[in-house]
């Protein structure tokens, strides 16, 4: 992945911890996540059970609860967490000296 393919966003301050930011991009928005450890993830701000904003979920560990239905989604994976089944979209993202990138291709 080249540089010019990843995208300032903010700062590691401007996402609160165990919150999240939302990104508005043509292709919808992406939810940007902040862990107590300052681990930082991005989803598709789209439960993929009923489409819950999952910016607006409990986030604990490494996961977040969706604000509709309590479905737990792993933050590193999109994948929902067992018996549940579903997937959003993640994408790559990294903390640059405190500054958040983010890579506007979804991983698969």
């Amino acid at each position: 992945m080249a540089n010019q393919d990843w995208i300032e966003i903010g700062t590691l301050d401007d996402i609160p911890q165990m919150g999240a930011r939302v990104i508005e991009t043509k292709n919808g928005d992406i939810a940007v996540f902040r862990t107590a450890d300052d681990q930082v993830f991005a989803l598709r701000d789209e439960c993929p059970h009923k489409q819950g904003p999952l910016s607006q979920g409990i986030v604990y560990g490494n996961k977040v609860t969706c604000p509709l239905h309590d479905w737990k989604i792993n933050l590193d994976t999109g994948l929902a967490v067992a018996p549940d089944e579903g997937c959003a979209a993640s994408y790559p993202v990294k903390n640059d000296n405190g500054k958040i990138m983010l890579l506007l291709t979804a991983n698969s």
